[in-house]
């Protein structure tokens, strides 16, 4: 333990660590890092006690897939971190495909590092990419920068903000991969199934939520989820599907993993509770996410968590107003919902609905688990060594306001659900950054992270 003088903070709490529960836990903060815990009096003296009483303390939340610069371009990072700190979320893995141009070579990583040091609230890790401009040629060099995994795309939205990959090119990327533990992630719709079946919407004069599900089928994902682990499976690289919509895709991923591939399987918040038989009419546009939400696909998606088939669960937070969504046709409106502010406590509510030990599913599946993938060896646990970093939950009944939100859109589909937890403080490597009403951290507070020397398959004997 720290010598007592050294102890800057000292929270007490119900302590969420990965072997145990703490009540009347608590932790002793020394230089931003976890220095010790444990229950009871045994406490060592601070400079500052902070008591939460029963509240629960679980670490910072690790979000794997974040749009920051959707709208706003690298200034915008300012706005989403801010809605990071209010949903306890301390650390972003932000995606390498949004505007203003793709990260893939190693100026523009120097940019979105120095937008960081500029703009964020909370910190941030780095997905990145190549494009058929650069192809393999930059990947070392972004690997040496400290990208955390890279990521691309089966379906174009865009041919500068969003192209599509063809297969030639993922086997090259994934043949540079082969040798470290980095992952390579997809967007996994099959282009030429989506783009058809939209046309054929269209000439119908079907423009509704239920016609966009339609046009992007459970066929289309589920091809392009094969054939993207399928070269996983040839090449040994770390394939990961970064939104699976199914149960039937994690079936894929456990089938091709049970061939010897090295591959994981990812789903999104909103996948776990909307619904598109139920929702769509009520909410429409405002849940308009690609792949799409689904009819009857909840359950298998809590079958495949409670399986331990799900790699972990991010919010996929899209950082776009919402009069990009107000479209005549749903075709022309923008896909992608705010999620940051809402990811810890709603998945927390659905596990807690479920039945399931909320805090500690939590922990696992928004926290421990995307630290891990990651890479980053500081984050996403309570345990010794670690970033002290930490989301302070209080347990109620509390509906949710789109107006509160903190992340500069003041939308959400979840607007008007009650969640059975609020996040009352979030702390940044020992710092109070969030009281329940307000950011006290001020832009360029949040730091990059780069990935360390853990990761899923690291045991495995790769190296970077």
């Amino acid at each position: 333990m720290a010598d007592r003088t050294d102890i800057d903070l000292l929270l007490r709490g119900t302590i969420v660590t990965p072997e145990a529960t703490l009540e009347h836990g608590w932790i002793a903060v020394a230089g931003g890092r976890i220095a010790a815990l444990g229950q009871g009096a045994d406490a060592p003296a601070a400079a500052r006690t902070v008591d939460h009483g029963d509240a629960l303390i679980l670490p910072g939340v690790v979000d794997g897939q974040t749009h920051a610069t959707s709208a706003k371009g690298m200034a915008g990072i300012a706005e989403t971190t801010r809605g990071a700190l209010a949903g306890g979320v301390t650390t972003l893995v932000d995606m390498p495909y949004d505007n203003p141009l793709p990260l893939d070579r190693p100026e523009r990583l120097a940019e979105k590092t120095a937008a960081i040091a500029e703009h964020a609230h909370a910190d941030m890790a780095l997905y990145g990419t190549a494009t058929r401009e650069t192809r393999t040629k930059e990947m070392r060099a972004l690997i040496e920068g400290g990208v955390c995994a890279f990521k691309i795309s089966s379906f174009e939205s865009s041919p500068t903000r969003f192209p599509r990959i063809g297969a030639d090119l993922m086997l090259d990327m994934m043949e540079v991969l082969a040798a470290t533990d980095l992952p390579l992630g997809l967007h996994n719709e099959d282009q030429e199934i989506v783009r058809a079946r939209m046309a054929e919407a269209r000439a119908a004069g079907r423009d509704g939520i239920e016609a966009h599900a339609e046009a992007r089928p459970m066929a289309a994902e589920l091809a392009a989820t094969a054939q993207f682990l399928a070269l996983a499976q040839a090449s040994g690289a770390h394939a990961h599907p970064v939104h699976l919509t199914g149960a039937e895709g994690f079936a894929q991923v456990a089938a091709f993993a049970g061939l010897g591939a090295r591959v994981t399987g990812e789903t999104c918040v909103h996948y776990l509770c909307l619904d598109a038989a139920a929702d769509g009419e009520r909410l429409g546009a405002r849940m308009k996410v690609n792949p799409p939400i689904r009819a009857g696909r909840v359950e298998g998606l809590w079958q495949a968590i409670e399986a331990g088939q799900v790699a972990f669960t991010s919010s996929d937070h899209s950082s776009w107003p919402i009069d990009n969504k107000l479209t005549a046709s749903i075709f022309d409106a923008g896909a992608g919902v705010p999620g940051l502010q809402t990811l810890l406590p709603l998945f927390y509510t659905l596990a807690e609905a479920r039945g399931l030990d909320a805090a500690r599913l939590a922990a696992e599946q928004l926290c421990t688990r995307p630290a891990r993938f990651f890479g980053l060896d500081g984050k996403g646990a309570i345990a010794p060594g670690r970033d002290a970093d930490f989301a302070v939950l209080e347990k109620g009944a509390f509906p949710y306001d789109e107006a509160s939100a903190r992340d500069g859109l003041k939308w959400s589909p979840f607007h008007g659900d009650t969640f059975s937890v609020r996040v009352a403080a979030t702390y940044l490597r020992g710092a109070p950054v969030w009281d329940g009403a307000e950011i006290l951290n001020t832009p360029g507070s949040g730091r990059y992270v780069a990935r360390g020397a853990s990761g899923w398959f690291a045991d495995q004997g790769h190296v970077q």
